[in-house]
């Protein structure tokens, strides 16, 4: 095999190109590869590595540091879900925060709830992660125009340091837990989200992890998470562009009493089949059963 414009793709012997990403550290002893119809887009901005590629069944694809982030035929699941699910099972959200979620994907989602909503920030470091989005995947940018859209370009940790505001839902959409990224899965980090969030208010990010292959990790983050919040949850999202097919969202709140695995608010089946393509009411109690051996060891 010989590499061909990036590293992380290769050029089979019958001159096929295919992406692979491999992390040894996350997902030891295994690959996952898509088949490249052609590289669009392939640069360094000052915190990463960015590749935007045409697959050949998967549409376009955005991948950072070599690590997939979203693809056109299957984005929906994971915005949806990690969206929704906080969104929904909070009784009256007004103001919503984004910390990472540069594809603007989960803003889109959060959009579907502009009529209830007061005010949506989204704080993303790398702009160039956004233009990207704007011209690859304008599918996921449709909300970025909107007036009770801000979007604020700088460091997560610092606008959580220096924000007075309260939130009644902040979502979490960063990259893996490695590099700088790890931050984000550690106790001063859920400190200062409790510090920006409402009473009543609830927090989700991606735990980026599978219970097949991480679920020690896992269960070391909800201990961690535990240790600031008093009602924690593990939720898992199913999409075959992910390294395993699966991948885990924690979901926590302030409010011990707070029951995050029914929706406070459902929305009838005419309107759920016209707003989302994966999430409904029964997806969001459904996605918080686990295998029984999983649901031993994070309990």
């Amino acid at each position: 095999m010989s590499s061909s414009t990036h590293p992380s793709i290769q050029t089979l012997e019958l001159g096929e190109q295919w992406f692979f990403e491999k992390d040894p550290a996350t997902f030891p002893g295994q690959i996952f590869g898509l088949q490249v119809a052609r590289v669009l887009h392939h640069t360094k901005s000052p915190f990463q590595d960015i590749l935007v590629f045409e697959s050949t069944d998967y549409g376009n694809v955005l991948v950072l540091n070599g690590i997939i982030q979203c693809t056109e035929r299957d984005e929906f699941a994971y915005q949806e879900l990690i969206s929704h699910t906080p969104l929904m099972a909070h009784s009256n959200p007004k103001n919503v925060l984004i910390i990472g979620g540069g594809d603007c994907g989960v803003a889109r989602e959060v959009g579907k709830h502009i009529e209830t909503l007061e005010s949506v920030t989204m704080v993303e470091i790398d702009a160039l992660v956004i233009e990207l989005a704007k011209k690859y995947f304008p599918n996921m940018t449709t909300f970025v125009e909107h007036p009770k859209f801000d979007l604020i370009i700088d460091d997560g940790f610092k606008f959580l340091k220096e924000t007075t505001k309260k939130y009644d839902v902040i979502i979490t959409d960063s990259s893996d837990p490695e590099g700088p990224a790890v931050e984000f899965f550690r106790e001063g980090y859920f400190n200062l989200l409790s510090n920006a969030l409402a009473d009543d208010g609830i927090v989700i990010m991606q735990s980026s992890e599978n219970i097949w292959l991480n679920l020690p990790y896992i269960k070391s983050l909800n201990v961690t998470a535990k240790k600031v919040f008093p009602n924690v949850l593990f939720s898992q999202c199913y999409m075959p562009s992910y390294t395993g097919g699966q991948l885990g969202l924690l979901i926590a709140s302030k409010n011990a009493k707070l029951d995050l695995k029914r929706p406070q608010r459902i929305f009838d089946s005419e309107t759920e089949m016209k707003l989302f393509k994966y999430y409904s009411s029964e997806i969001h109690e459904a996605s918080f059963v686990l295998p029984t051996w999983a649901k031993n060891v994070l309990s």
